[in-house]
């Protein structure tokens, strides 16, 4: 029930407006985040580089409305992809299709989608597309099946509390893709995604077995985009069954959560991405990370004591 309205106030505007302003809330929001500034999340990432992680960059915002802010954000990745090349961080970006403008004008998204791609390659690494609700889930498959014939280095999320996913994953293993498995962080219906924790988590699981098994005869790129250690160790194992090393896979894991275990498994030969988000919208992104673990909640009410 607490997941389930902490969705609810997620998708609420009015909230938005208000806490947004609120000093405590932004103090809170630092657990999660470095600052708004991409100046913090390119120094975060350098301090990570340091100890042998990764870092994919998210620029936080959603749904945008205007076709100039959606342009506007595709240039700031131009520009932080810029920086990761000068700076030599090992770095990728995270996109979501609706900050690229996918509900104004899905041709323009697009064509953002594959200039970034190309601005990436030049760095190495990839243009990852996010999975936003399930209203969106076919035309960011389509998007990114459009943009993977042009581009190898596009990766999508799937999300395992969705049942369609199974199917999707088969329907994408003939492209050799690149593919960020979450559980999934949106209010959705029982009759589309499972509400089940033990549920989600076998499903998980099951899917992330699929995509091993799939590297061993074709490309595969694998990132677990969840912070359960459990998981990622049952992984690990029926990797190790398989003849594969742990480094088949990548753990990504978010900022600011379970920063000891990333540098553990990092040092016990995982390959580890830290997933940076920066930027002023990040109201719905917060309250998505408190309904994926409640007991989160009691950390932000803290932080609304004066001291």
């Amino acid at each position: 029930m607490m997941r389930r309205f902490l969705l609810l106030l997620a998708g609420s505007g009015w909230l938005r407006e208000r806490v947004q302003r609120a000093r405590f809330a932004r103090r809170a929001v630092r657990r999660f985040m470095p600052g708004e500034e991409p100046e913090a999340a390119l120094a975060a990432a350098e301090a990570f580089g340091r100890e042998g992680i990764g870092t994919l960059f998210t620029r936080l915002g959603e749904n945008v409305t205007d076709i100039a802010a959606a342009d506007a954000v595709a240039e700031h990745y131009l520009a932080i992809l810029g920086e990761i090349r000068a700076r030599g961080i090992d770095g990728e970006i995270s996109i979501k299709p609706t900050q690229l403008g996918l509900d104004v004008d899905e041709e323009r998204c697009f064509d953002h989608l594959t200039r970034l791609a190309a601005r990436a390659a030049d760095v190495g690494g990839e243009v990852w597309i996010d999975m936003e609700s399930s209203a969106y889930v076919d035309r960011t498959i389509g998007l990114f099946e459009r943009a993977r014939r042009a581009h190898p280095n596009v990766g999508i999320c799937l999300q395992a509390y969705l049942r369609r996913t199974a199917d999707d994953v088969q329907r994408l293993l003939p492209l050799g893709p690149s593919i960020r498995l979450v559980k999934g962080a949106y209010a959705e219906p029982a009759s589309i995604a499972y509400r089940d924790r033990r549920a989600v988590d076998a499903n998980y699981l099951a899917l992330a077995v699929t995509m091993v098994e799939a590297s061993r005869t074709g490309r595969v790129r694998l990132g677990l985009g969840t912070h359960d250690v459990r998981l990622i160790e049952q992984l690990a194992e029926h990797a190790r069954a398989m003849g594969l090393s742990r480094s088949s896979f990548e753990v990504q894991m978010l900022y600011g959560i379970r920063v000891d275990q990333q540098r553990r498994l990092a040092r016990a030969g995982f390959v580890v991405k830290d997933l940076i988000a920066y930027g002023d919208a990040w109201y719905p992104w917060y309250m998505r990370r408190l309904a994926e673990r409640p007991a989160n909640v009691l950390f932000a009410l803290r932080q609304m004591l004066p001291f």
